[in-house]
């Protein structure tokens, strides 16, 4: 059984994981518009792996580093450019429909996003991470089941250093599919409240996640817009997303 659950909404929250004793704990990273989605969706048509990285130059780091790496990432919504980076240009921005297998199949993929790869360096101290959103919530809900870990963390990745609405219901509908694995333990009441937020919506997930900052901002840019319903789309795929103790992200399945 889970016996303590707690989520942390925005980035000033989770930027204090790293000084937590989190080795008994798995830490679940949500950043529904975009990172995480967009993770899930690299590694489903066949990424060899994802490095979540912090900032620019540290992604700059690892193509020095290693020649063949795709370069991911956005500041601002938008893929990474020269302008930023003093002449490269990122191969891939931070949409889930460039993440296609003719891109990616193979490929180790550096990812530097606003928040969402912040949020999982914050995490890396815990006994397990994984990168999470709406479309492997099942995968996601079984793997940790199993795990048994008694102690669950779902960080928010947030939009700028708040709270989001897609991330609120991202956390939301985990809790609520894990209620009775967590209701007999401690919960604190931002999970509580994720979830009557969840439950209070859940007919209709886009219309509060795309009145949101972040969410009305993509759905106002037509070539972005696309991007917020496949978003929210539940268990597309039947794998996590685990960070290995070499910060790698990679697929794995729940045991049967």
């Amino acid at each position: 059984m889970i016996t303590r659950t707690e989520v942390l909404l925005t980035p000033a929250e989770f930027a204090t994981l790293q000084g937590r004793d989190l080795s008994q704990a798995v830490c679940v990273v949500f950043d529904v518009f975009r990172a995480t989605s967009t993770m899930l969706e690299a590694l489903a048509n066949g990424a060899a792996c994802i490095l979540p990285v912090r900032d620019i130059a540290t992604a700059l780091q690892a193509r020095q580093q290693e020649a063949s790496v795709l370069l991911a990432g956005e500041r601002d919504g938008f893929r990474i450019g020269a302008d930023r980076t003093g002449g490269i240009e990122f191969d891939l921005g931070n949409s889930p429909r460039e993440f296609t297998r003719e891109r990616v199949e193979g490929r180790k993929v550096v990812m530097t996003t606003s928040n969402g790869t912040r949020a999982l360096d914050a995490c890396r101290g815990a006994g397990e991470v994984l990168a999470t959103s709406f479309a492997n919530l099942q995968a996601t809900t079984s793997w940790i089941r199993q795990r048994r870990l008694p102690h669950l963390v779902i960080v928010c990745a947030g939009t700028l250093d708040h709270a989001s609405l897609e991330d609120t219901l991202g956390a939301g509908a985990l809790v609520d599919r894990l209620w009775q694995s967590v209701c007999g333990g401690w919960i604190d009441d931002a999970a509580r409240t994720v979830r009557e937020v969840f439950r209070a919506n859940q007919g209709d997930l886009q219309a509060l996640a795309g009145s949101g900052r972040n969410g009305a901002r993509l759905l106002g840019l037509p070539e972005l817009a696309d991007d917020v319903p496949l978003c929210l789309m539940p268990d597309r795929f039947p794998f996590v997303a685990r960070m290995g103790r070499d910060g790698l992200l990679r697929s794995e399945r729940p045991s049967d």
